[in-house]
């Protein structure tokens, strides 16, 4: 009779079980609060990480909420002006162009009523220093009036795909109905990258043109990021009291472009610090294959609150139809981030005053 040969299976004590179950518990507390201080340093109410090639978000802080765009919106500005002129062509200045009041820029950089302006110069005056005679003067040349401009922008970004986005303007001026979220931002910025001359445009530090007379004015470039990151490819800076400081950015990183789109920041520095830091995220999504996380907060969608709340989602369709006060519009979303979100305290950044416009 042959031997029978038990195999005994191999029994961890209970002891060792806790030490496993409080290792894995600790791991997740600690990813949790990592995530959680992360998403307290982005002091922007609105903020959105793409990867330019597929358009899939990295990172979101409040991706889907409305708020004002200020000078990010001379982004279709341009690209509707040349999806019907070329940068040789002219556009005489009228005189309500020549009326807008220039508070941010000197007085021999004003365009003068009569003269004949190429495309080209206007663009790089209204994407450089947010000049918002060139940008109503561009939209006079290409529809005869602002009004029917707007249209035409208006529809531009519904063809991409910004569903939430609305101008009243070319300008970006606060007003009724005004609105953008940081995740049409970036979707504006990728495909504005599709045009050479803007492209060539917001990677530009400083440049010359000649204005009437031939008066020669030097432009620089509002975002002071070119001067500072290897790999930038351009952005569009903003600013009106309302909308407080906002950011559209694209820079390459490990060969893939990367998009940071900020609304709402509180001063100029943060826009720089938070981009930076925004980027860095994302080239850690990419190089670790790690779950983005997109994050929504109730302070900043409801207005006179100070309990923020970040709603978890986790490969799911958000959907959203809750009225809020701070907009008068109904909030919702109905794509699909495929990302998670946790819940943490933190506080909100409010704006008002007079609508001043600057890039």
């Amino acid at each position: 009779m042959k031997d029978k040969i038990k195999i005994k299976k191999p029994k961890i004590k209970i002891s060792e079980k806790i030490i496993i179950i409080i290792f894995v518990f600790a791991f997740l507390i600690f990813t949790f609060l990592f995530s959680t201080a992360y998403a307290q340093d982005i002091s922007s109410k609105a903020a959105l990480v793409m990867e330019a090639s597929t358009g899939r978000i990295l990172f979101a802080k409040n991706p889907n909420l409305k708020l004002l765009p200020a000078s990010t919106t001379k982004l279709v500005t341009a690209m509707v002006t040349l999806d019907r002129k070329n940068m040789n062509d002219t556009v005489v200045i009228s005189e309500k162009a020549a009326k807008i009041p220039l508070k941010y820029r000197d007085n021999e950089q004003k365009f003068k009523a009569g003269e004949s302006v190429l495309i080209g110069t206007l663009l790089y005056a209204a994407l450089l220093m947010s000049a918002n005679d060139a940008a109503f003067a561009l939209a006079e040349g290409v529809s005869g009036s602002e009004a029917g401009f707007v249209d035409l922008m208006n529809k531009k970004v519904s063809s991409i795909g910004a569903a939430h986005t609305k101008f009243i303007n070319t300008t970006g001026l606060p007003g009724k109905g005004q609105q953008i979220t940081a995740y049409d931002l970036a979707k504006i910025m990728r495909y504005s990258l599709k045009y050479p001359e803007i492209r060539e445009i917001l990677k530009t530090k400083k440049t010359e043109i000649l204005m009437s007379e031939g008066r020669a004015v030097m432009l620089e470039n509002t975002n002071m990021l070119l001067w500072s990151d290897e790999g930038a490819l351009g952005g569009k800076t903003g600013y009106t009291k309302a909308a407080r400081h906002c950011f559209v950015y694209a820079g390459e990183r490990n060969g893939e472009t990367i998009i940071v789109a900020i609304l709402g920041a509180p001063n100029r520095n943060t826009l720089w610090h938070e981009t930076e830091k925004l980027l860095a995220k994302g080239v850690d999504v990419l190089a670790n294959n790690e779950q983005p996380m997109v994050y929504f907060t109730k302070a900043d969608y409801m207005q006179g609150t100070k309990k923020t709340v970040y709603k978890n989602y986790s490969n799911k369709k958000i959907k959203t139809k809750k009225k809020y006060r701070d907009t008068g519009v109904d909030q919702k979303d109905e794509n699909n981030y495929s990302g998670k979100g946790v819940k943490i305290k933190g506080t909100t950044i409010s704006g008002n005053g007079k609508n001043e416009c600057k890039g």
